[in-house]
């Protein structure tokens, strides 16, 4: 941890009477080491995650922490007060203060670090020691694990067995991941037991920043266990990963604790045992409690009922979700699984055009007639093997939005009734609806007691013959006449527009493609555009509606590539990177290359941005460009209709963004005139591939 806390970045003396000020004046620190970027955005960050869930613990202590683009390394500043400042701790203020900062694509061996500190600050003698601390240097290398506190010898942070599983992948196998709770329950089995072997518990210890009290919990539920003879094995799920509890461990356990303020993943695995299920701050301020409550229910016989498989969506979503964000994961469960669908077919249309002029659509089937010499004969091929592909889109986006509501038993009914869809002209209008129908069909008979001599056979006939009758009938009889209509309307609609009101369609398109850069507003306008494609001979307005959506959506990430490129001393070592992949990435039509750039700074990027796709979309439409393809970027250029104007859009769009992003960070110059080319060229920067990390950020920053 040597590099992670030094002299510079303790204040004994903190005058600060409130969390905020506590926050800034130990941020100040961590900006003048060039460790922040943006103070105002990091503090902001901090103050988000002090939101959630008050940072205060008992015995005066106060650990403010988030993850945060504007950090450049993991980073820890120490504060001590002499008045106390309340961070909600339920005894009081508190007089330690330990700001702990990451960056949203930290390594897992610093945030092994942080962690192990948490773990510490259980020990009295270490928090004893901080306050008879005399100078900064001191207080700094007693924090580093370089001096050791009175009252025993303590591991240096990430020496202990558990930090050391903790440090491991997920996916980890499972033979490795015994070692950890091995170790974290080596000694717990002293004192007084119940019988021939301790009592056993398994517990699982999670927060929404998963660098401190996830590790504290853990530590205090260790100690406590100890102390009261209890055997305990500790699965900690924090930001350095998990290692999952051997599946022998948990069957073996009598009791099962759950302390978290975030979902526990996989936890179907303690269903069927006494289970305490409370926050995570709990296990820290209270974990004897917690021990006592867990072995009263495991005497009471009292246990939690075995849970059902869940679905994919279930499995990703958090405990408490509204309905309305359920819904929007359900259709994004169908949309992710028909893009692919819509990409091959469309780019197989559009190839058979090239190849074989525009009235390839009115070729005989190449079944009844092929040429291999004529080059008509091949256009026709890949327009038909399109066409194939394209039928496939309705019915796959009903059939994987009922499975993301229930799993297989929804795949039947949602493709009969994607395919009725079809069938009966309602379109993708027809196939949301088929889906929710079939999905919540297929929820409604799952709730249904059932013999248990039927149980056998309910997944493979009479769940799929049941919800298949009732969605068909619902499709055929009762909603599908008023769903056509609708979709008819909208294709007509789509027909009629000209000048001005197309003018203003492409740039609404263009705002909602650079709104969230691949999240759900982008995914609504393109699922819009290439609904009006996916057909075998798709309007003239459809398609300069799909020009005009990838036009926009290609502008974001070639725009910082080009900002980087001419303004570089704007961006840190890090975004100047990212830079570099952003040019391919945009040209390919991935909106997400610009995620690290909105996550990093997104009250600048985004706006911008959406300005810049705004005036894209609005100069495709006007200028009449047509594609058939819904995806490819700059490599279909040749299937585009008027590809000259459709390049300058584009060109204009991205010169707007590019403009508008290098003004707006140029007036932030006085709050952080030269760190980016000094401070920041000097810290290690994180890997082009934490786009992936930079994007959870934007849409959840702990």
């Amino acid at each position: 941890m040597s590099d992670t806390i030094t002299a510079d970045l303790v204040d004994l003396d903190l005058s600060a009477d409130t969390k905020e000020a506590a926050a800034r004046a130990l941020a100040e620190r961590m900006a003048a080491q060039g460790r922040v970027t943006d103070l105002e955005g990091f503090l902001a960050d901090v103050a988000a995650r002090e939101a959630q869930m008050p940072t205060g613990l008992d015995g005066g202590i106060g650990i403010p922490h988030c993850r945060s683009a504007h950090v450049t390394e993991p980073t820890l500043a120490f504060g001590r007060s002499a008045a106390g400042i309340d961070f909600g701790a339920p005894d009081g203020p508190a007089d330690l203060i330990f700001l702990i900062a990451a960056p949203a694509g930290a390594d897992d061996a610093h945030l092994t670090l942080l962690s192990a500190l948490a773990r510490r600050l259980m020990n009295t003698g270490f928090t004893d020691a901080l306050r008879a601390a005399t100078d900064a240097e001191h207080a700094a290398a007693l924090i580093r694990g370089e001096e050791t506190a009175p009252g025993g010898p303590e591991a240096a942070p990430g020496d202990t067995g558990a930090d050391e599983g903790e440090a491991d992948s997920e996916d980890a196998a499972p033979d490795d991941s015994v070692a950890a709770p091995a170790a974290a329950s080596a000694g717990a089995a002293t004192g007084p037991t119940d019988g021939d072997r301790p009592f056993r518990i398994v517990a699982v210890t999670s927060c929404p920043t998963g660098i401190a009290h996830t590790y504290m919990a853990a530590e205090s539920l260790e100690n406590a266990g100890r102390e009261a003879g209890v055997e305990i094995t500790v699965e900690t799920q924090g930001s350095a990963g998990f290692t999952r509890l051997d599946p022998a461990v948990i069957a073996a356990a009598d009791g099962v604790i759950l302390a978290h303020d975030v979902p526990v993943r996989d936890k179907q695995r303690f269903a069927g045992k006494p289970t305490v299920d409370t926050g995570v701050k709990a296990a820290v301020n209270r974990p004897a409690a917690l021990i006592t409550e867990v072995r009263a229910k495991a005497a009471r016989g009292e246990t939690t009922e075995a849970a059902p498989a869940s679905t994919p969506v279930e499995r990703a979503g958090a405990d408490g979700e509204g309905y309305g964000t359920r819904l929007r994961r359900w259709l994004m469960s169908g949309v992710s699984y028909m893009v692919p669908f819509v990409a091959a077919g469309g780019l197989l249309i559009a190839l058979g055009f090239a190849i074989g002029g525009y009235e390839i659509n009115e070729a005989p089937s190449v079944m009844d007639h092929f040429v291999w010499t004529q080059a008509d004969s091949w256009g026709a091929l890949l327009f038909q093997i399109g066409g194939v592909a394209f039928g496939f889109l309705v019915p796959v986006l009903a059939g994987y939005i009922a499975y993301g509501m229930a799993d297989r038993p929804g795949l039947v009914p949602g493709f009969v009734g994607g395919a009725i869809s079809l069938t009966i002209n309602a379109g993708f209008l027809g196939g949301l609806a088929a889906g929710l129908i079939a999905g919540g069909v297929v929820l409604a008979i799952q709730k249904v007691n059932i013999p248990a001599a039927l149980r056998g056979i309910m997944p493979v006939v009479v769940i799929p013959l049941i919800s298949s009758a009732v969605v068909g009938f619902l499709m055929f009889v009762v909603i599908g006449k008023p769903i056509a209509e609708a979709q008819k309307g909208m294709t007509d609609w789509l027909a009629g527009l000209t000048g001005a009101n197309a003018v203003l369609l492409g740039a609404l398109l263009g705002l909602m493609m650079c709104f969230d850069l691949g999240g759900p507003v982008n995914k609504v306008a393109y699922t819009f555009a290439t609904a009006g494609i996916a057909v075998a001979d798709p309007g003239d307005s459809a398609m300069k509606v799909m020009a005009a959506v990838m036009a926009a959506g290609m502008v974001p990430p070639l725009a910082m590539a080009l900002a980087t490129t001419v303004r570089g001393r704007l961006f840190n070592r890090a975004e100047r990177e990212n830079g570099k992949a952003a040019w391919v990435l945009g040209a390919s039509f991935i909106s997400e290359g610009a995620i690290p750039f909105a996550a990093a700074d997104p009250l600048r990027v985004i706006p911008a941005s959406m300005a810049g796709g705004a005036v894209t979309g609005a100069l495709s439409m006007a200028s009449g460009a047509t594609l058939r393809a819904p995806h490819g970027g700059i490599f279909v250029v040749p299937l585009i209709g008027n590809p000259l104007l459709y390049l300058v859009a584009i060109a204009a769009g991205v010169g707007v963004t590019t403009a508008l992003v290098i003004v707006l960070k140029g007036l932030r110059g006085t709050t952080d005139p030269a760190g980016p080319a000094t401070g920041e060229d000097t810290a290690p920067a994180p890997a082009a591939g934490g786009a992936g990390t930079s994007k959870e950020t934007v849409a959840a920053q702990p």
